[in-house]
């Protein structure tokens, strides 16, 4: 059954932030919550982010706004859209807009237009309802598309049957929604994302917009049924021929991760491609990541079964974990507990011998008299090694071992 427009009404002013945006939505053209703030809303779970849909001119509605908190809007010409960050909650606006695709994967061309057609713009009828804010509308559910029956049902169905031809990230939002959600695809909904896959709809995409879906799909502790669903409707393959994510695998990485603070989506990406790194480098490299992101996933994809391989074999005293691991990204490590490294040891190195340092550094040894030269460096390591093995204690053993070792002949 829907959800009454008073039970609505109270569970929207009850959302972090609410209590300030709707007074300040006075006189404004009228304003609604959409996307995905609704579908969370009518499941009772909390609001990820606060989208905003504006029948006018959203970033002079979110100027006021902004003007009214006293704070600033972030705008953002390219799109019409602009942000208004306070303490307590960031609100996105936008002006209800229409969508043309001029070409197969290309980015739309967006015109204002009423908000009946902005949700028939969107992907997925769950995502295309709208809750109204301002005035006498506030609580009252638009929902033209069917959302909430898809809700109940727990079913991803897609609006129309090019959807997925038009925009193809679509198929990851999909796998994405559906795992989060604990949804299934509509059959009609599967047979189109089968068919999109089949017609290499995702090769008419750039690799950006891909690799922001993959982070998107990654960066969530529950993997193993986005691998599944992703290996099901054979998106892994049209993505490149060379991709074979293990479902097991990928989703234990996230999960190391998680564990020892390292980016989950930058492990499941190096996990996705450690079984052939080499092959699919060009392809990590084509995902528009960071250059911090792609060579930490390409860096871990290369050293995590290795690092596995190597704290299987046998127990490491501590400067051996410093030698093996000192150099390497967190990420390489959330691979390597997913290919079986013993956990306490990944653990005992990250949070108990990772952030060991010394007391001295190199302008101790310059100050001593020693030259300005690599031996510096190679007698800090060193003498870390020893500390970190208990056999050098306190600053003046460090500083006195230091010395000894820079003045050592170079071997």
């Amino acid at each position: 059954m829907p959800t009454p427009s008073s039970q609505l009404r109270e569970r929207v002013r009850l959302l972090p932030g609410m209590e300030r945006l709707l007074p300040a939505l006075e006189g404004l053209p009228p304003a609604y919550l959409v996307g995905g703030a609704v579908r969370d809303l009518l499941r009772g779970a909390d609001p990820i982010d606060l989208d905003i849909a504006v029948e006018g001119d959203a970033r002079t509605a979110a100027r006021e706004i902004a003007d009214r908190f006293g704070h600033a809007a972030t705008e953002y010409e390219r799109f019409g859209t602009a942000d208004v960050k306070t303490p307590d909650a960031t609100y996105h606006f936008a002006t209800t807009r229409e969508e043309v695709y001029d070409a197969p994967g290309a980015l739309p061309r967006v015109s204002p237009a009423s908000l009946a057609e902005d949700l028939g713009r969107r992907d997925f009828t769950v995502n295309a309802m709208a809750v109204g804010l301002t005035g006498d509308d506030l609580g009252h559910l638009y929902d033209p598309l069917g959302g909430v029956g898809d809700l109940h049902a727990g079913v991803i169905r897609v609006l129309h049957e090019r959807s997925f031809l038009d925009d193809p990230t679509r198929l990851l939002r999909a796998v994405r929604y559906a795992s989060r959600l604990g949804f299934d695809l509509d059959p009609e909904t599967e047979r189109l994302a089968r068919e999109a896959v089949a017609a290499e709809a995702l090769s008419t995409v750039s690799g950006d917009r891909i690799g922001v879906e993959l982070e998107l799909l990654l960066d969530e502790a529950e993997t193993a049924s986005r691998i599944e669903l992703l290996r099901d409707l054979e998106i892994h393959s049209a993505l490149h021929s060379e991709l074979d994510p293990d479902p097991e695998v990928v989703p234990a990485a996230v999960l190391g991760a998680t564990a020892i603070h390292a980016s989950r989506a930058v492990s499941g990406l190096a996990a996705m491609v450690e079984s052939a790194p080499e092959a699919l480098d060009l392809w990590l490299a084509d995902l528009g990541l960071t250059a911090g992101k792609r060579d930490a996933a390409s860096r871990a994809a290369r050293v995590g079964p290795r690092i596995a391989m190597a704290l299987r074999d046998h127990e490491h005293s501590p400067s051996e974990l410093y030698n093996l691991l000192a150099h390497e990204p967190l990420e390489a490590l959330a691979l390597a507990l997913a290919l079986r490294a013993p956990s306490e040891t990944v653990l005992r190195w990250v949070t108990d011998l990772r952030g060991v340092g010394l007391e001295i550094s190199g302008a101790d040894l310059l100050a001593a008299g020693v030259p300005e030269g690599p031996a510096i460096g190679r007698a800090l390591e060193e003498t870390l090694r020893r500390k970190l093995d208990g056999l050098v204690s306190g600053r003046d053993e460090e500083l006195e071992t230091a010395l000894l070792l820079a003045r050592e002949p170079a071997q």
